[in-house]
């Protein structure tokens, strides 16, 4: 006589997940008129996967696993090839069907979570095709050069590096190195595909955002250009590099809360005010805006260049190293003056060095917080008067206001934090 197993409600469970998942998948198939597979296929295919699980794990085989995923593949393959569609030759719907039926067979398996989440990122991509082919054919090859370099930076080098410290100080981490490297390059890449994406039509509010992540300092030299010609151009630079430039403090906060989060609620104290300040002055330039047209895209480099990328990670070694030489032989004093110098031109590798000094227990909090904002200080004043400079006195007039105001927020942050620090 066969041996009954118990009833376990959470192989029903199993079996409904695997079955939604289906039907999830199927209602975007069913939108497709060339489809031959629909929300009752899906669901049913969903279904068959758990139940080649339960099979599998009752036999201690993987063959009913093997013997549905082929069952599925020919089904779904035969069904295109006695039905074709010269616009559609089916590949999309035999891939979504085989997903879909390994999904099922992850849910029974323990996976229910991970493979909820699948299911709903491949719904998304089938629903989003339009979409997601029209971001492939807008990208040009430059674009897909800084895709693949990123990659590299990413996913090739990042992993066979050694995470171990070395050198003076034992300051030098290559695995924590790079990553720093992979960090910027990435808020930067995806700044950079933004603009890339988003074109000029949105107006001066997106560029100046995506252009501070991006390249402020890009961004505030073409836009200084532009406003030389006067006119309406005026405040729609001045809006847009003023946004740059708060991005460029906001931009600093989140690599601080990735690096080392126990910096934040310090680190609130200088940034909350000249975001706070800053933000006002923003209100004053957007009103002064008027109908200025389109904003121009400003031409920023390749942010994943091999080149670029060791040469980032060069100054951020050195800088680490001059950091923590300075900390410990002339204490903050020191390192508050290697801020404002390198903060001058990159507030990256002074504030991601500070981070990682911090993180060793070699650089209390203090220090860490008022050497970066000296550096963000530094920056913002570097490119306000680089702004002025190329720009004229018309842009510097509106400039002073809103980037004066950051300044002011930032300077009354850092006083605080040196001269009331049992307050924080």
């Amino acid at each position: 006589m066969p041996h009954s197993v118990p009833f376990d409600p959470a192989q029903i469970e199993a079996f409904l997940i695997a079955i939604g998942i289906g039907l999830l998948m199927g209602l975007e198939r069913e939108r497709v008129p060339s489809a031959r597979a629909g929300v009752r296929t899906f669901g049913l295919v969903g279904m068959l996967g758990a139940l080649t699980g339960l099979l599998g794990q009752s036999l201690q085989s993987i063959v009913p696993f093997a013997i549905g995923m082929a069952m599925i593949g020919v089904m779904i393959i035969t069904a295109y090839v006695r039905h074709p569609d010269p616009s559609d030759p089916g590949t999309t719907s035999v891939a979504a069907l085989l997903v879909c039926f390994c999904l099922g067979a992850a849910v029974w398996h323990g996976y229910a979570r991970l493979a909820v989440m699948l299911a709903v990122s491949t719904t998304a991509m089938l629903y989003f095709k339009t979409e997601l082919r029209g971001i492939a054919t807008r990208l040009q090859p430059r674009d897909w050069i800084s895709i693949l370099q990123f990659c590299v930076l990413s996913l090739v080098i990042l992993p066979i590096l050694p995470n171990e410290n070395y050198g003076p100080y034992g300051a030098l981490n290559p695995y924590q190195l790079w990553w720093m490297v992979v960090l910027i390059s990435g808020v930067s890449l995806a700044g950079y595909a933004a603009l890339q994406l988003i074109g000029s039509r949105y107006g001066a509010a997106l560029v100046g955002l995506f252009g501070g992540l991006a390249s402020s300092t890009a961004t505030t030299i073409v836009y200084a250009r532009n406003a030389r010609e006067g006119g309406p151009l005026v405040p729609m630079a001045a809006l847009v590099i003023l946004i740059a430039n708060l991005v460029m403090v906001v931009r600093v906060t989140a690599i601080a809360a990735v690096v080392a989060p126990g910096v934040l609620p310090t680190l609130a104290v200088i940034v909350l005010p000249a975001l706070a300040l800053g933000s006002a002055g923003l209100l004053w330039n957007w009103r002064q805006l008027g109908e200025s047209g389109n904003a121009v895209l400003p031409a920023t480099g390749n942010p994943t260049e091999l080149r670029a990328a060791l040469g980032f990670g060069l100054a951020y070694a050195v800088v680490l190293l001059s950091a923590a030489w300075l900390s410990d032989y002339a204490g903050p004093g020191g390192l508050y003056v290697l801020a404002t110098v390198s903060g001058l031109t990159d507030v990256d590798a002074i504030t991601l060095s500070s981070l990682r000094l911090f993180s060793l227990d070699k650089l209390a909090l203090h220090p860490t917080v008022i050497a970066i904002g000296l550096a963000m200080f530094a920056n913002l004043g570097f490119k306000a008067a680089m702004a002025i400079a190329i720009g004229g006195r018309p842009l510097g007039a509106r400039l002073l206001i809103g980037m004066g105001a950051v300044g002011v927020g930032l300077l009354a942050g850092i006083a605080w934090s040196a001269f009331a620090p049992t307050g924080l």
